[in-house]
């Protein structure tokens, strides 16, 4: 990456790059409104105020519900095999992305997370329940409501497989319910049955939700230090709560994807360089569309993972419609690295590379890629991390939270709510005869 143009860095060595993306100074138009939104998200006076409860939240936190979580978790670590999270959305999609990203795709040790009731699909239920049949397993379930149709149908399945295999007494002892404080069908039936009880605030929406017990339980059960996570998010409140679009990368970022909306680029393409982040694309995915995709307005968010969906993706990115700008998100130190061996007929030509880490041949990958795109036109906004631990993956997401409120509400659209996901739901009950449907 060239540093030859303005860069902004954050005090814990978030990087934003701008430079192949655009000229900063083509933001300054933007100085006014970013001071004026940012001081109406601070004081929680702009539209859909009441969902603005997860701007505080890293440093407002139910202190004493984390400390049970944490005891909680590892009560479940030390019984069980499994832990089943049932939950759509923003109720699993943060939860895994965080543990992807900081314990890998493949389970090595410790509880093994299965996120089950985010999808309608016959065939990986089936597979679910018969992979977890035989073996001790816990449950979360995931619902503010307790009605979310994916979640419950997915949640009734597993709790009657789990009061067949250990009975109705023990079985309550393995199930954790995050819901509403006070009301709702699962609020209900947890208190019936004795269930072990989280809170998803009134204020917070689910794709806003990681840093609650929807994200924190299932984290804690993956041996991630919620407390650090936490702590990374706080640190990002603080550094992107004030409205100098000088020194803010947060909003910088929001307004380059303005800027990018306004000058003929209709998606965003999230991009990584590690097998284990994509997950962290699927949650932005949500945040992001979710968030602006109203009033027919927004970026449409679009995600690829690289070198992989170079080969099948490449090709259009660098030579197709130019509708695209990229963000990519790299990280410098992996967790782990391997060495290239050298091999003695060199029949693979790879042998000038013996004794690399591949951790440097991914990093020439995205030095390369990066050089191609931009020099095809593609911009490309880069957000570097020096590491990726549960520091910086709180500091992350809490800046990609409050970055897309800023985005949001220079559009002019409400951050919180999503009229335009109820009106499949309406379709589909009607035909699946739900009463008064």
């Amino acid at each position: 990456m060239s540093n030859t143009k303005k860069t902004t860095t954050t005090k814990k060595g978030l990087t934003l790059h701008l430079e192949n993306a655009v000229d900063v100074k083509e933001l300054k138009e933007y100085s006014k409104r970013v001071k004026e939104i940012n001081e109406g998200i601070n004081n929680k006076t702009l539209r859909g105020n009441d969902f603005l409860g997860w701007s505080d939240y890293p440093k407002t936190y139910n202190k004493a519900e984390v400390e049970q979580i944490i005891q909680d978790a590892k009560y479940v670590r030390e019984n069980y095999d499994v832990l089943v999270v049932c939950g759509i959305g923003g109720s699993y999609l943060g939860a895994r992305a965080v543990i992807e990203a900081l314990t890998g795709i493949k389970k090595r040790d410790g509880v093994e997370i299965i996120f089950f009731g985010n999808t309608f699909s016959p065939n990986y239920a089936y597979q679910v329940l018969d992979y977890i049949k035989d073996k001790r397993f816990a449950i979360n379930v995931i619902s503010k409501s307790g009605t979310t149709t994916e979640t419950s149908v997915a949640f009734r399945l597993v709790k009657g497989m789990l009061e067949q295999q250990v009975g109705k007494k023990a079985a309550r002892k393995a199930i954790f319910a995050t819901t509403d404080k006070e009301k709702g069908a699962l609020k209900e039936e947890a208190t019936k049955e004795g269930y072990r009880t989280y809170v998803l605030p009134d204020d917070v929406g689910g794709r806003y939700s990681v840093f609650t017990a929807v994200g924190l339980f299932p984290m804690a059960v993956a041996g991630i230090n919620i407390k650090t996570f936490l702590t990374g998010a706080r640190k990002a409140m603080k550094d992107t709560n004030n409205g100098d679009l000088k020194t803010n990368p947060c909003y910088q970022y929001a307004c380059t994807r303005d800027y990018m909306l306004n000058h003929g680029k209709s998606v965003e393409m999230f991009v990584s360089y590690e097998l284990q982040y994509t997950q962290i694309a699927e949650w932005l995915k949500q945040l992001f569309g979710e968030s602006e995709g109203k009033e027919k307005k927004g970026l449409f968010p679009a995600s690829g993972t690289f070198s992989t969906d170079l080969h099948s993706l490449g090709q259009f990115i660098q030579e197709g419609t130019p509708l695209l700008f990229e963000t990519i998100i790299y990280v410098n130190k992996p967790k782990d690295d391997v060495i290239i061996p050298k091999e003695r007929h060199d029949l693979d030509g790879l042998n000038y590379l013996k004794g690399q880490r591949l951790s440097y041949v991914n990093r020439k990958a995205f030095e390369g890629t990066l050089e191609a795109h931009t020099s095809g036109g593609v911009p490309c906004v880069v957000i570097e991390l020096e590491k990726l631990d549960a520091y910086n993956m709180g500091y992350l997401l809490y800046f990609f939270m409050r970055a897309v409120a800023m985005s949001a509400y220079l559009l002019d659209v409400n951050p919180f709510d999503q009229p335009g996901v109820e009106i499949y739901k309406k379709n589909m009950f009607h035909l699946l005869g739900k009463k008064g449907y």
